[in-house]
């Protein structure tokens, strides 16, 4: 008995935000599967109720909009209350666009080109996208810091890689927008403001790209399933003695 108790106060906590479905809820399950306790995030609680019994073991769903700072002090509070330290912050929750549901990838690449994007659907994008990751993870710091190996895990995209975008070369020029993928290359000048700054503390922070998977993201319309798109994430994630500041997808380290 005293041996399975050792265990479970030994055992890693980890947040993954956006959770309930798409790659953070692979990511969770990949986790829970190697012995973690994670933290389910879900806007919608019920959402993240069904996620994490579907998950089951160490799943506990958490209420969390990352856009909201009362959410977010509760989930703080929460992990605080039931474990006294977070291992691993996976910032995973992102939105696309804002615009009618089920707008095909093409209308909305479309719509988020630079001579006519509407200001309010990038300032809506970049409020999850960017803002949020922000928020949550300086709310998550006091936590983390009292971890032996905390690390954080941004989930990006190859879109965000401007080295990448502005080679002529390029596939993926012409999808390259102010709403979503310039979200992401916000994103990855974040994780390296907080790479750079945490580095003395120990703390590992890095940018992950899961690549052209199938979610909600893109209308379901990606070419590569949930358990090759969180394969990365989930990597980095487990690599307790990794670099920092690094930016990989599924093919190896990107170029920012």
């Amino acid at each position: 008995m005293e041996n399975q108790t050792a265990s479970k106060i030994n055992q890693p906590i980890a947040l993954v935000t956006g959770a309930n479905q798409g790659v953070g809820n692979q990511i969770a399950k990949e986790l829970a599967a190697n012995g973690y306790t994670v933290y389910v995030g879900s806007r919608n609680f019920s959402n993240g109720e069904k996620a994490a019994a579907e998950i089951g073991g160490n799943a506990k769903p958490i209420q969390l909009d990352v856009t909201q700072a009362d959410s977010i002090s509760a989930a703080v509070a929460k992990i605080e209350a039931e474990h006294g330290r977070l291992d691993l912050l996976v910032n995973n929750a992102g939105i696309s666009h804002a615009g009618k549901p089920g707008r095909t990838l093409e209308e909305v690449i479309a719509e988020g080109q630079a001579t006519t994007a509407k200001l309010d659907e990038v300032r809506t994008v970049w409020e999850t996208n960017v803002f949020a990751v922000i928020a949550v993870t300086q709310a998550m710091l006091p936590l983390l810091r009292k971890s032996t190996a905390a690390r954080i895990v941004n989930v990006s995209s190859g879109l965000g890689s401007l080295t990448w975008i502005s080679d002529p070369e390029c596939w993926a020029r012409s999808n390259f927008g102010v709403v979503y993928a310039a979200s992401k290359t916000a994103l990855n000048a974040i994780t390296l403001a907080f790479a750079l700054e945490l580095e003395k503390e120990g703390i590992k922070v890095n940018a992950t790209s899961p690549g052209f998977t199938a979610t909600a993201l893109n209308n379901f319309q990606g070419t590569d399933t949930l358990e090759v798109g969180s394969r990365e994430p989930v990597r980095v994630a487990l690599e307790t003695d990794g670099p920092t500041g690094a930016f990989t997808g599924p093919d190896g380290p990107l170029p920012w």
